[in-house]
């Protein structure tokens, strides 16, 4: 990102989350998810429906003190790089590794008025959340960090994203693509992390960035990321054999 990028990114971003108010009003998100009529993910339809219609749009959840941050396993794959740690082996990830992410950049590309890619540095120099939560994952356990990052509507809106955009799809290095809806990514909690507990993000938990969607199961926050695209459609990737929505 270039340094005329940075100067007007305050305007970019007061322009950006302006033309996104009218889709975070009470009424104006589906109360349907884009998986229904799928009968493999019917648990979307509970889900989805239920917290839209039973929870405020921007609900914060609970966060707690640094006493009570715990030990953290790494689960799934812990480097892209290496073939016995990864579900998809990458070797651009294991070039950014060996020069410690320092040529590293996330792209923000689709409908967006300014596609750019932003290096760990950029990422940086936004203003920064930091948040303890606690992580519930789908294998049963749970554990709770504090986690350092840039909320994603503040990136979202500094790529100027299009009025009719829906939906937010996230590409990682190792293999998996997710996406979740306009509700959740101008969610304040809904931030990309590249610190965990007072350091910098760990390969194994997903350096040099993860998502972090407070508001669902912790598969949704996907580790490793490498691409964002914007779109107007649900990319529906066929049964993946988990849930699109996971809302706690």
């Amino acid at each position: 990102m270039n340094k005329s990028n940075l100067i007007t990114r305050r305007t970019a971003i007061i322009t950006g989350l302006t033309s996104l108010g009218s889709m975070l009003l009470p009424g104006c998100t589906k109360p349907l998810p884009p998986t229904y009529g799928n009968i493999l993910r019917m648990g979307d339809v509970l889900t989805y429906t239920a917290h839209r219609a039973l929870l405020p749009g921007q609900s914060l959840v609970k966060e707690y003190s640094h006493r009570d941050i715990s030990s953290f396993p790494a689960t799934g794959s812990t480097n892209p790089s290496d073939p016995e740690k990864s579900y998809t082996v990458s070797e651009a990830y294991g070039r950014f590794l060996k020069n410690s992410f320092s040529d590293w950049k996330l792209s923000v590309e689709g409908r967006v008025a300014r596609p750019v890619s932003y290096s760990l540095s950029d990422l940086q120099s936004f203003p920064a959340r930091r948040q303890i939560t606690r992580h519930t994952c789908e294998e049963g356990w749970t554990a709770i960090a504090e986690w350092t990052g840039v909320p994603l509507s503040l990136v979202l809106a500094n790529a100027g994203i299009m009025p009719s955009a829906r939906f937010v799809n996230f590409y990682s290095y190792d293999g998996p693509i997710d996406s979740i809806d306009m509700m959740d990514a101008f969610h304040p909690q809904t931030i990309l992390a590249y610190g965990m507990n007072g350091k910098n993000l760990l390969v194994p938990h997903g350096a040099p960035l993860r998502l972090r969607v407070e508001t669902q199961v912790g598969y949704k926050s996907m580790k490793y990321l490498e691409r964002i695209v914007v779109t107007d459609e649900f990319m529906d990737l066929g049964d993946s054999g988990w849930a699109w929505y996971v809302g706690m």
